[in-house]
């Protein structure tokens, strides 16, 4: 198939001119991360069939695919079109050309973000202590409340020492009881920088009476201060009266209006979701488990803290319209995040007017797919029979290797659909192959492209990996099987417990010259209010 091309030009006029387009880094994340323009949203090719509509909403959005040469961008395009996509073209020459036409190159992922919060900190001097004055104030029982602005799951694994789990967007709902007294210093931490300075300057500027400080390079900082970190712990925090509900509701619509965030009702919804010439996203960003009780028809759950930290990986298209609703806090967790958004140059409204009777979808989010392919298909409990009893049959993982690493079908292989054809060199070749994954959708077109490069017999196990264990049958642990290099994670400097000093204070360093690199890149439209 021939698809058009695009230039380093055609890429950065969009983005000077606040127009749409969707720059898709479709190579794996790790490969992403080392190199990749400021906006180029990673979207690998593994995954395009099962992400693509939840995150390209709108088929006819300009869409350019980017790799390094490895021919990725191609045959990405290509999915792309067979998905129903109308303007797609593929980014001449990949990060090279990019480079050669002058075009500034990031390191890490979430660098938008990453760059926006060191840009506050110029600007604002976002107060902050280090590690050891910190570890003073809490040593000699200072009047001190820490709160972790991470998600849940990475301030269980570790924590700073009497640390509460408050994530960003629910820090000005939250803390008002969480420090009462106006004399209580209040600490935010995160794991490096980004998000202890975007949760401390939220509440400086809804004017929250206490003292605060960010915890200066987070978790990273303190671990490299030669200080113990707490893991495991679990405190969270816990549900706030109405009156001080509605005392951070007027603060947080204050920021917002300041920000210039826009307002929208349920009548504009309905508009939009059938605009057919510009891209929306609809997010709520309370916590996962009130939207699962009750949430309004379309709207994605994305937490308004991480929403903030990691835009482009559920917003990739660049000029496109954001909008939030926070049903159950008084709007707070819609507009403090909301107000980010619009110094990050978002069009971005709030969802106003609307009652608790129009929260009439409950459960998790899902996202739209496109049809399965027409594969053969077998239950967990005959899959389980054909392992233990023939040694022609082999099961093959296309989950995440994280995943893969915390449970898999016990002697299964990890691959990576991207480098399926190298994979299946390293796989003992057998009459039949059973694909399982998580989500279980990603079995499909897995096994259709696994069926081009064998004869044997190619089946999809029915349900992915959760029907196994939900049929009571036993995972194994471990990178026990691994047919493709882990490319789809990058190694987080900031993540785990077990990281290099070196490559700690490598990240801190990076981070401090984000700055300067914004101002070579120029088109961002970054402000700070």
């Amino acid at each position: 198939m021939i698809i058009q091309t695009k230039n380093y030009s055609f890429v950065r006029n969009k983005l000077l001119n606040k127009e749409e387009i969707a720059l898709l880094d479709v190579r794996e994340e790790d490969p992403h991360a080392q190199e990749h323009p400021l906006f180029a949203a990673n979207l690998p090719l593994s995954r395009i069939e099962i992400d693509a509509y939840a995150k390209l909403p709108k088929k006819t959005v300009p869409i350019v695919t980017l790799d390094d040469g490895e021919g990725f961008a191609q045959l990405a395009a290509e999915r792309l079109i067979q998905l129903g996509y109308s303007d797609v073209s593929v980014f001449e020459g990949g990060v090279k050309a990019w480079k050669a036409a002058g075009g500034e190159v990031f390191k890490d992922v979430n660098v938008p973000s990453k760059s926006f919060g060191e840009l506050v900190e110029s600007k604002r001097h976002t107060p902050s202590l280090s590690a050891q004055e910190v570890k003073q104030l809490i040593d000699t029982k200072e009047d001190v409340v820490v709160v972790d602005v991470r998600r849940f799951d990475e301030y269980n694994t570790m924590s700073i020492p009497t640390g509460i789990s408050v994530p960003g967007a629910e820090l000005v709902l939250r803390l008002p009881e969480l420090a009462p007294n106006p004399q209580t210093k209040v600490i935010v931490n995160c794991a490096g920088r980004t998000r202890s300075i975007i949760g401390t300057q939220s509440l400086i500027n809804a004017g929250i009476p206490n003292e605060v400080h960010a915890l200066r390079n987070g978790t990273i900082g303190w671990t490299l201060a030669g200080q113990a970190l707490d893991k495991g712990q679990s405190r969270k925090f816990q549900e706030v009266s109405e009156a001080t509900k509605s005392d951070a509701a007027n603060r947080a619509r204050s920021v917002a209006d300041r920000a210039g965030v826009k307002r929208a009702d349920l009548s504009d919804v309905q508009t939009w979701k059938s605009q057919i010439d510009r891209t929306t996203y609809f997010f709520d960003t309370r916590t996962p488990e009130e939207y699962e009780a009750g949430h309004l028809p379309g709207f994605r759950s994305v937490p308004g803290g991480q929403l903030v930290q990691e835009t482009e990986m559920v917003a990739p298209v660049r000029g496109a319209r954001i909008v939030l609703v926070d049903p159950s806090g008084g709007g707070v967790r819609a507009n403090m995040p909301a107000s980010w958004l619009a110094q990050m140059a978002w069009d971005v409204y709030v969802l106003d007017g609307f009652s608790s009777s129009h929260l009439t979808e409950k459960g998790a989010w899902k996202p739209s797919l496109p049809t399965l392919p027409t594969i053969a298909s077998a239950d967990a409990i005959t899959v389980s029979n054909w392992l233990k009893n023939d040694s022609n049959t082999i099961a093959i993982d296309f989950s995440t290797h994280a995943n893969y690493v915390k449970g898999h079908i016990p002697g299964s292989w990890f691959a990576l659909r991207s480098q399926l054809a190298d994979a299946l060199k390293n796989i003992p070749e057998v009459d039949r192959y059973v694909i399982s994954s998580s989500p279980s959708e990603l079995s499909y077109f897995a096994a259709e492209e696994l069926q081009t490069l064998t004869n044997a017999e190619v089946l999809v196990l029915e349900g992915g990996n959760l029907a196994w264990t939900n049929a009571g049958l036993a995972l194994e642990k471990g990178p026990s099987h691994l047919a493709s290099p882990p490319l789809d994670r990058y190694k987080r400097p900031y993540e785990g417990t077990n990281v290099d000093p070196a490559a700690m204070q490598a990240y801190l360093d990076w981070e401090f010259g984000l700055v300067e690199q914004l101002g070579k890149d120029g088109t961002h439209h970054f402000w700070v209010l």
